[in-house]
Formats: structure tokens, C-alpha cells, sequence
């Protein structure tokens, strides 16, 4: 399975100083069947920690998930923020879940050209 970031995904995992390791080991979680919310519309949240203070404590990301063997992180939110979306949030990003279904390799190779999507690779443990 290939794993994406979107750029915004990317500025809060930044901003928030989530590694990649920590997305590949949400992903990984994903695929053992260890989902901690399916939300619907091939959308899941996962947990993940924050340095010092584990998963439950830490952020809340939102994935389109096995979308044609693709994974793509989309949202994030602190706990200390906010608990969760909003239902109108929910159903905009199950809206855009849809739009991510139609995308050709070739459309999804011109957005990390672009800088919209970052691929995680695995390699990318190491950060």
C-alpha cells in the first residue's frame, strides 16, 4: 500500500512534530485491523502519540483509507483542541473521499509533482 500526506496533512504533522514513522505506524495498526474509528466512506480515524504522552493523549488523524491500495492522511487534530469534526466536516471530507477514488496514477503522480501529495515511504521510519 502506497502512503500519502496531503500538503495541508504535512504542515500539521510539521507544526505538531509528528515523524512519519508515526503515519506508517498508524497505517500498519489500519491494516492488523486495529481501527479506532471507521467513520465511513473509506474514511478511518487513527490515534496518534504525541511525544511523552502516547496515543490517547495525543492526535486524531483522518485517513482515506484503501482508497485503490492508496492511503492518504487528509486531516489531524490535537486532543487538546478538540475532540472531534463536526458533522459538516465529516460529510465535506466524504465528499473529497469520493473525488480520491477517481484518481488515476497518473493524476495522483502530477499532484506529488505539485507538492500537493508527499509520499511516505518506508524508509522514512527513520525520521
Amino acid at each position: 500500500m502506497r502512503i500519502f500526506k496531503t500538503k495541508a496533512f504535512n504542515k500539521f504533522a510539521l507544526k505538531n512534530g509528528i515523524p512519519d514513522s508515526e503515519l506508517i505506524n498508524a497505517i500498519t495498526r489500519a491494516e492488523q485491523g486495529l481501527i479506532d474509528a471507521d467513520l465511513g466512506g473509506n474514511i478511518i480515524k487513527q490515534r496518534i502519540a504525541r511525544k511523552g504522552q502516547g496515543r490517547s493523549g495525543g492526535f486524531r488523524s483522518f485517513i482515506f483509507y484503501c482508497i485503490q491500495n492508496n492511503s492518504y492522511f487528509v486531516a489531524g487534530i490535537s486532543k487538546n483542541d478538540r475532540e472531534n469534526i463536526s458533522s459538516q466536516e465529516l460529510a465535506a471530507l466524504k465528499a473529497l473521499a469520493r473525488e480520491y477514488t477517481r484518481l488515476t496514477a497518473k493524476q495522483i503522480e502530477a499532484q506529488i509533482e505539485n507538492g500537493l501529495f508527499i509520499e511516505i515511504l518506508p524508509e522514512a521510519e527513520d525520521e
